[in-house]
């Protein structure tokens, strides 16, 4: 009777855990048929039989808001990524980790989030079997907050990093198209474009008078110290603390918003001074004209610098040197 009973006992268990067995295999099968390339559409009662134990697959599900009513752009944001997730997964499925991906939106799982004491979204949960390999022995999810845009590749590597080890599906992102085709007419627009106007562009662009200006005007810009009052945010001009204005700022690591276009002034008159006797006067042909000339732009340059000098002598007190008339 006691050997009887030994296997009676043998029996009846045996054929519990495969009923189980039977009834997790029905379960994960049912789920897979519904989850073929989209995350699942859940609600309160199918994401507790989803995550219900027991269980021999593991769970991804994202609790999101996506209802224009609760304001949530973060998830409508991220559940294009979501599904693009789900059906790479699904499409590329391999290896021994199976994975059922769902969606459980508020307006559909109240009492879900009342009971996870959820306060914010969108919010991935990962559940892990609870028998079979990788199961743990609480079942307990991990958890996945989004604070900000998060992509598809973000989410994924996360969701793999607590999966068991073993070859897992590439995340795929389909062509886009409209992208694609848009890239393509604004390329051969560019090469259009590019040819109609060629005979009058190339010759702009490869004249030497622009450049030299373009260059000249540069230089101009940075020896008076445009990009110090950028940076250093200078104010324009100041009092000089007798009811009057102070143009030129004392001392070397001091400069004003007005004396900065001052001296690029100065610089641009002895520069185009320099640049007349060296490359117009000498093609006058007329002599009186040409000698004439010469005396206005001597006269220019030596203004010119003789003011310039005043200025450095101004920001620094103990300058010895000046050229009259300043």
């Amino acid at each position: 009777m006691r050997l009887l009973s030994y296997f009676t006992a043998l029996l009846c268990t045996t054929g519990v855990a495969l009923s189980a067995a039977t009834t997790k295999s029905d379960k994960l099968a049912r789920f897979q048929s519904l989850s073929r390339s989209t995350p699942i559409d859940l609600d309160d009662s199918t994401y507790n039989d989803l995550t219900s134990a027991p269980r021999d697959y593991h769970v991804a599900v994202m609790l999101t808001a996506t209802d224009a009513r609760f304001g949530c752009a973060l998830c409508r944001e991220f559940q294009p990524e979501w599904d693009l997730i789900a059906k790479s997964w699904n499409k590329g499925q391999a290896g021994d980790v199976d994975l059922i991906f769902g969606t459980l939106d508020f307006s559909n799982g109240k009492e879900t989030f009342r009971q996870l004491m959820l306060q914010t979204a969108p919010v991935v949960l990962l559940f892990p079997p609870t028998v079979g390999p990788g199961a743990t022995a609480d079942g307990a999810p991990q958890r996945f907050d989004l604070f900000g845009p998060t992509t598809a590749e973000q989410a994924y590597v996360w969701i793999t990093r607590h999966l068991p080890e073993g070859p897992k599906p590439q995340l795929v992102r389909p062509i886009n198209y409209m992208r694609l085709a848009s890239a393509v007419t604004l390329l051969l627009g560019a090469i259009t474009l590019f040819t109609v106007t060629s005979p009058y562009v190339i010759p702009i662009i490869q004249n030497r008078n622009i450049w030299a200006a373009i260059s000249l005007i540069a230089i101009l810009l940075f020896t008076s110290g445009h990009m110090f009052n950028h940076i250093r945010k200078v104010p324009y001009v100041a009092g000089d603390g007798r009811g009057g204005i102070s143009y030129f700022a004392g001392g070397f690591s001091n400069q004003f918003g007005m004396e900065t276009q001052i001296v690029a002034a100065m610089y641009g008159i002895l520069s185009f001074a320099v640049i007349a006797l060296a490359l117009r006067v000498p093609r006058m042909a007329d002599a009186k004209t040409q000698q004439l000339a010469v005396i206005i732009w001597g006269v220019i340059l030596l203004g010119m610098y003789s003011f310039l000098l005043s200025v450095f002598r101004a920001k620094n007190g103990g300058y010895p040197f000046y050229l009259p008339p300043f």
